[in-house]
């Protein structure tokens, strides 16, 4: 069964991981590089994750309690049934919850994606064969490049002006066509006089 590709705001929100190994580290590696809030709860965990700076840990054994108020959960324990009872008690407080390597008690699963700034592009075979998304990962490598995040920033910081000085929105457009070819054209963001340039040619077509 395929997965609806949602993308959600998880900065500054509480995600909680149950497990400290090194599967654990690389879900709270991932919720952190998109600013979420994380606990993190098990007997043990490893030195790597108590490092990663402003990541909550808990060394003890899950209890009800550490479910309160969080907004994602990854049951990341070497124990299937542990997991299985993480994604039970999720269910019934309707929490989103990952149980790793266990499909069947997940709600949402981790894409393989590859993130430039605000740029993100992400892959899943609904848990079929992460082989395949590995592989589409490295192949979206060669278009989604470090300069198209920077691009996709220098864009965004117009929008709000775009909105007031130019009313057709086929004409805005245009212009974010345009100042896109020309960064990939010369492999670098667009000056200020380039930008202008090409903004003030379609305000004189409004005039």
């Amino acid at each position: 069964m395929s997965y609806f590709p949602m993308f959600i705001e998880l900065k500054d929100k509480h995600c909680l991981v149950v497990g400290g190994g090194r599967v654990a580290l690389r879900k709270v590696e991932v919720l952190k590089e998109f600013g979420a809030e994380i606990k993190v709860v098990a007997p043990q965990i490893l030195f790597e994750i108590q490092n990663i700076e402003g990541v909550i840990c808990c060394e003890k054994y899950f209890e009800q309690e550490d479910f309160i108020d969080q907004e994602l959960v990854v049951a990341a324990t070497d124990n299937s049934e542990q997991n299985h009872q993480i994604s039970e008690i999720c269910r019934k407080k309707n929490i989103p919850v990952n149980a790793v390597d266990q499909i069947e008690d997940c709600s949402f699963i981790f894409p393989a994606y590859r993130k430039e700034g605000e740029v993100v592009a992400a892959f899943s075979s609904g848990g079929q064969s992460p082989i395949i998304t590995q592989y589409l990962k490295n192949q979206i490598r060669v278009s989604l490049t470090p300069l198209l995040g920077e691009l996709a920033a220098c864009l965004g910081s117009l929008r709000g002006r775009l909105q007031q000085d130019i009313s057709s929105e086929r004409a805005r457009k245009e212009i974010y066509q345009e100042l896109l070819q020309l960064g990939l054209e010369h492999d670098t963001i667009p000056s200020e006089e380039e930008i202008e340039k090409i903004i003030e040619k379609y305000k004189s077509k409004e005039l």
